[in-house]
């Protein structure tokens, strides 16, 4: 893929150092992108673990020394409000966009069906499935408004095509997500923007490590047996890294995709394979 100068791209959730968001940005920096990082920027002192301002920070100084142009703005993709003055700030600011990739979503509500509370379910979904709708919306207005033939990449997740216990407002939301992806892809086309899907499997995260420790527990396991076994039923033997989902973003968001869409495409070492 050739290099992207002067291209603009935003991920969502990409506030933290060794979360996907983070990888997927530090790809597009390293081709030349100019890259926006957003995630909620909450009170360092927040009990969930969220991305805090400072967090925010460390992503840009070190995205900055890969010699890119970086950006950070706040944004919760809950909110219309703030998901419209995230995208009018990039338009301000550099006047387009190229890529837009909805990356923010909550995978650590981990309970059983029955023990989940309605805010509990609302809250994952208001964040990973309507926070990709209201983004996409933003991103693809100002695509469109700009003349440019876009790019939006939503990260799914294997939990996009199969069930997974004590998973269940994450794996409805991620469900949406594809379908929400295809309906998009068909009203974009037109104006030459495209939507796509990736489905990642396992990747050890902040959030990844909080389910490997979830799960582990869940199945009277160690952390370091549970991760052990995970490898060995996926083909290649291996557990997913950050580089392999960003490396599909990256490609998805290039000219040579420009004939892709309405795809969500697995990048799980084999162990997905529909």
């Amino acid at each position: 893929m050739t290099k992207s100068e002067g291209k603009v791209v935003v991920c969502t959730g990409s506030g933290r150092m060794g979360g996907l968001g983070a990888g997927i940005l530090e790809k597009f920096a390293v081709q030349g992108y100019r890259v926006v990082v957003s995630d909620l920027g909450v009170s360092a002192q927040s009990e969930l673990g969220l991305a805090s301002s400072d967090d925010m920070l460390e992503v840009v100084q070190h995205l900055q020394g890969l010699g890119a142009e970086v950006t950070a703005i706040p944004c919760d993709a809950r909110s219309p409000e703030s998901v419209a003055a995230l995208f009018a700030a990039i338009d301000e600011r550099f006047g387009r966009l190229d890529v837009l990739v909805n990356n923010a979503g909550i995978g650590f509500v981990m309970k059983h069906s029955n023990d989940i509370a309605f805010d509990e379910w609302q809250w994952v979904l208001d964040v990973t499935l309507s926070g990709v709708f209201l983004c996409s919306q933003a991103a693809a207005k100002l695509m469109i408004e700009r003349n440019i033939k876009g790019r939006i990449v939503n990260v799914a997740s294997q939990a996009a095509k199969s069930g997974f216990p004590h998973m269940a407002p994450y794996c409805a939301a991620k469900h949406g997500v594809l379908g929400l992806t295809r309906t998009q892809a068909i009203d974009y086309g037109a104006y030459g923007i495209t939507v796509n899907a990736v489905c990642p499997n396992h990747v050890t995260t902040g959030l990844g490590a909080a389910q490997n420790d979830y799960f582990s527990k869940f199945r009277g396991m160690s952390v370091e047996a549970y991760l052990a076994d995970m490898a060995e039923r996926i083909p290649v033997k291996r557990i997913g890294t950050a580089a392999d989902t960003a490396n599909m973003v990256a490609y998805l968001a290039s000219d040579e995709a420009s004939f892709i869409t309405g795809e969500a495409i697995n990048v799980s070492g084999g162990e997905e394979m529909h």
